[in-house]
């Protein structure tokens, strides 16, 4: 028996489980997925969670209810890649033959103050700790600090579930600064109807119990600081050996494996994979094509074969405005943007349908079936 331990049961981990346990049904492979919680955060729902919506509750164990894939319930504690062992916090230990760590990032907290006073999307728990924290102030002002997709969606999503908060968006560019021009000034206009204020080009060098404090030292109000402007591989990975670059992430070969430890596969956000246009940044975009070509390049070396190399490609960068509002921006496979843009219903409608429920997906990979759109992902043909 073959033990494969996946580490991280969120998108790209349970992807990867499921692709891992189809593709080798019948090579005595046994696929053991460690998480540690029992349900199955969206991480692209984390700011309707903060905002107030109670979404729909999946346990992991029903997500992977006949797929194959054995569920261990733990936090993971240390990794010992001499010996092929997984130590969790209570004490157990799982031995493995392959390893796929993926277990995503954290919030990178090198601001002063950060750590112990700002919310961030960290897990689900911490989302309801903000919400929790919103209800509680009624009227009063948030910060959220980060200009970026995570940032502009949070402070949308804050603006218009909770009229009565002041909501203050600091960047240290543009909000949405990755997009084109007309995408741009259609989420511009999208902020300023919501009642956001925009502070651009600012620079935060502290977060306070009550505020943040700006590069020229002036003080801002706030109730709640939400942080967005950056993640961080977890310490486990350096701290278990494993070659990372300069965010804390695995470092990569071309079939996804650690360029330290090959028999230790890492995708998603916890891993740097190289391509021709250079490091992938951490999108869910990016991360279910990492998990099923990691799934695909073990296997093959399992069967004795010669994996693929990995090619991917961007295609849009969809942001929610509020529910009824959106704006997708079409790229290039470099994530630079080309001249079309979605807006409006037509945007939300588009949005929905990528970036919905993977539960349809992962029923598919259950029956050894790929959607043409992942295929196209993972092939480096978007």
């Amino acid at each position: 028996m073959t033990d494969i331990l996946v580490l991280g049961g969120g998108y790209t981990g349970v992807a990867a489980a499921i692709r891992l346990a189809r593709r080798t049904r019948k090579a005595g492979v046994r696929v053991t997925l460690v998480n540690a919680s029992p349900r199955f955060t969206e991480r692209l729902r984390l700011h309707q969670t903060a905002a107030g919506a109670r979404l729909v509750d999946h346990s992991l164990a029903g997500v992977l209810a006949g797929t194959g894939v054995e569920f261990a319930l733990g936090r993971v504690a240390a990794i010992d890649p001499a010996r092929r062992r997984v130590r969790l916090d209570d004490g157990r230990e799982l031995g493995y033959d392959k390893l796929v760590y993926a277990l995503g990032t954290v919030t990178d907290a090198a601001v002063p103050g950060v750590a112990e006073h700002a919310h961030a999307y960290d897990d689900h728990a911490a989302a309801l700790r903000l919400s929790r924290r919103l209800d509680s102030l009624g009227r009063g002002t948030v910060v959220v600090a980060g200009g970026g997709l995570t940032g502009v969606e949070t402070a949308a999503e804050l603006a218009e579930s909770r009229p009565s908060l002041r909501v203050v968006l600091l960047t240290r560019g543009r909000p949405g600064a990755m997009m084109g021009a007309g995408a741009r000034a259609y989420l511009d206009g999208a902020l300023e109807r919501l009642g956001v204020e925009v502070r651009a080009d600012v620079e935060i060098t502290k977060v306070l119990p009550d505020g943040v404090e700006l590069g020229g030292g002036e003080l801002i109000h706030s109730d709640a600081t939400v942080w967005t402007t950056g993640t961080r591989g977890l310490p486990l990975a350096a701290a278990s050996g494993f070659s990372v670059d300069e965010r804390g992430r695995i470092v990569v070969d071309a079939a996804l494996r650690s360029v330290s430890h090959p028999d230790v596969y890492a995708v998603g956000d916890a891993a740097a994979a190289t391509q021709r246009f250079g490091v992938l940044h951490g999108t869910c975009q990016g991360g279910i094509p990492m998990g099923l070509a990691a799934a695909d390049s073990l296997a093959a070396t399992l069967r004795g074969g010669t994996p693929r190399p990995f090619r991917f490609g961007y295609v849009h960068q969809p942001v929610s405005l509020g529910r009824r509002d959106a704006v997708v921006q079409f790229t290039r496979p470099d994530d630079g943007p080309r001249r079309w843009y979605l807006t409006g219903r037509a945007a939300v409608r588009y949005k929905e349908a990528v970036s919905g429920s993977p539960f349809s997906l992962y029923r598919l990979l259950g029956r050894g079936l790929m959607p043409v759109w992942v295929f196209a992902l993972t092939a480096g043909r978007a």
